[in-house]
């Protein structure tokens, strides 16, 4: 079975703009790089900031090899100024469809606490022998350099009872990974998986394992770790209405007993959503936001989607429904979001926009629902600003919004509707520092991300005062002090003073 997010490029690619949106005026919004099949093409899924302050990601195709077939894929570096660099081709390693490193990298990169990255991809591997509609994929592990190693196969067990086709990776608190795969298992309707640093998977559970479906099947995305230490995802099919199942939420607890807290298209008309494909990301408050790709009640039968807030327990809200307006200039099926540092989330959508119906927005939404319109793809000749984004953002810590779109940029590569780009937009917002990890015990190493650090005179968690040491202008490495206590980690610089941009949690 070929995942959705391919038939989601699919229909894009046939989708031509009109040219005619804006950005809000208070926003700034770049085009940082575009791609042209040599260094890859169509990405679609989000960046991650490394230890540098670089920023990492995938595209699904293009690069060096499987010339013939579009193109295998690529893992990039791109500096915030937009110097992109590949630094890895898939199918390196036999050649196409015998590629053991995998190639189609779906998803994007995590950031580990070793400083090295971390990802999957849904095909290829030392599995599958030859090319399969149902995938098979890795686990691998690669060093800011380009340094490759695959921890792991998919399909070494007989019909890929082990997974296949994963999803992105989330490393817990304890340093292993966990993450999802789309198919394969005991009912080959998807699995969530452990593996460790040094590629021991372990498959915790398969979906579909209760007739019909009713605790879901086919995972789209990766998981969030809460603050109770369990983990929480969606399923994009499966639940216990509509015909086919319209998606769950559930909770997983790191032994893999699995809680379904919330099956979608509850409502009439699916008002409270359906077909969650992206991540829920974890909030401030302790509980979780996220999006459906449908539903909502908008004006197409299959819905626009929404963002909705749930709670650890499973009490949902429907926080959003798009396109209620006429033409959809707030958007429609919207990617995951990010909590930025004034406490609001921001996304992207697949479609919608102001003067292009097909061709995508970013957005900032409140927590309460008020939703604003930042950017509408498609506003210059030719889409070269980018067209249909199918992944979320991230905030690097410059303050800044980072995200690509799999379209759109440059007209002259493969294909005329563009092979993609990668944007940044600035709303105004400072800088910050964040931790890797974000939750640890007393006397635990904890990295200290930001820009400009050189010369600070100070680290504190929470007002405890830590002993550290700058490793470089983007780094610090430090302990947390006997005495800390969960709360916010604060950097004093000859420029001022940094805040993380999450409370930094104590584990007892």
């Amino acid at each position: 079975m070929i995942k959705t997010n391919y038939w989601k490029i699919t229909w894009a690619i046939l989708v031509v703009c009109a040219t005619t949106a804006i950005a809000s005026p208070a926003q700034t919004f770049t085009t940082l790089a575009t791609f042209d099949g040599t260094n890859g093409v169509n990405p679609f899924s989000p960046l991650v900031q490394g230890l540098d302050g670089n920023l990492y990601g995938t595209t699904l195709g293009g690069g060096a090899n499987c010339s013939s077939e579009g193109g295998c894929g690529t893992i990039f570096k791109i500096t915030p100024a937009g110097e992109l660099t590949t630094i890895y081709n898939f199918c390196s390693q036999g050649s196409y469809p015998n590629c053991a490193d995998g190639f189609n990298p779906a998803a994007g990169l995590v950031l580990a606490t070793n400083g090295n990255l971390y990802g999957t991809t849904t095909q290829g591997g030392s599995n599958c022998s030859s090319y399969s509609l149902t995938g098979c994929g890795t686990v691998y592990e690669i060093t800011p350099p380009g340094k490759l190693a695959t921890l792991y196969s998919f399909c070494s067990k007989p019909n890929c009872g082990d997974g296949s086709e994963p999803n992105g990776l989330v490393q817990a608190t304890d340093g292993t990974f966990y993450g999802t795969t789309y198919a394969g298992g005991a009912s080959d309707y998807g699995t969530v998986f452990k593996i460790t640093p040094v590629g021991k998977l372990t498959t915790l559970y398969s979906f579909c394992s209760e007739p019909p479906c009713a605790n879901g099947q086919f995972p789209e995305a990766g998981l969030v770790q809460g603050l109770n230490g369990n983990f929480y995802g969606t399923t994009g099919y499966g639940g216990a209405y509509c015909r086919g199942g319209c998606g769950t939420v559930f909770e997983m607890t790191p032994a893999g007993k699995l809680t379904t807290l919330y099956s979608f298209c509850l409502h009439a008309k699916c008002a409270d959503g359906a077909v969650p494909f992206a991540a829920l990301t974890l909030a401030t408050s302790g509980n979780f936001y996220g999006t459906t790709t449908y539903g909502g009640d908008c004006v197409y039968s299959e819905g626009c989607g929404t963002v909705l807030a749930i709670t650890p327990a499973g009490k949902l809200a429907t926080v959003y429904r798009f396109c209620l307006q006429t033409g959809c200039p707030d958007g429609f099926h919207p990617n995951g979001m990010v909590q930025a540092t004034n406490g609001n989330f921001f996304g992207t959508t697949n479609g919608g926009g102001i003067g292009c119906i097909d061709c995508g927005t970013v957005f900032q939404i409140t927590t309460t629902g008020t939703l604003t319109t930042l950017y509408s793809f498609c506003s210059q000749p030719g889409c070269t600003d980018g067209d249909s984004p199918t992944a979320g953002l991230v905030q690097a810590t410059n303050g800044n919004f980072y995200g690509t779109t799999p379209l759109g940029g440059n007209s002259a590569c493969n294909t005329p509707e563009g092979c993609g780009t990668v944007f940044s937009l600035s709303t105004g917002l400072g800088p910050f520092v964040e931790t890797l990890p974000g939750a640890g015990k007393v006397g635990a190493k904890v990295g200290i991300l930001g820009n400009n650090l050189g010369g600070a005179t100070s680290v504190t968690f929470n007002g405890n005062a830590a002993t550290f040491n700058v490793k470089s202008s983007t780094l610090i490495s430090t302990y947390i002090p006997l005495g800390a206590t969960t709360g916010y980690v604060t950097v004093t610089t000859p420029s001022g003073t940094l805040t993380s941009n999450v409370s930094f949690h104590v584990i007892q």
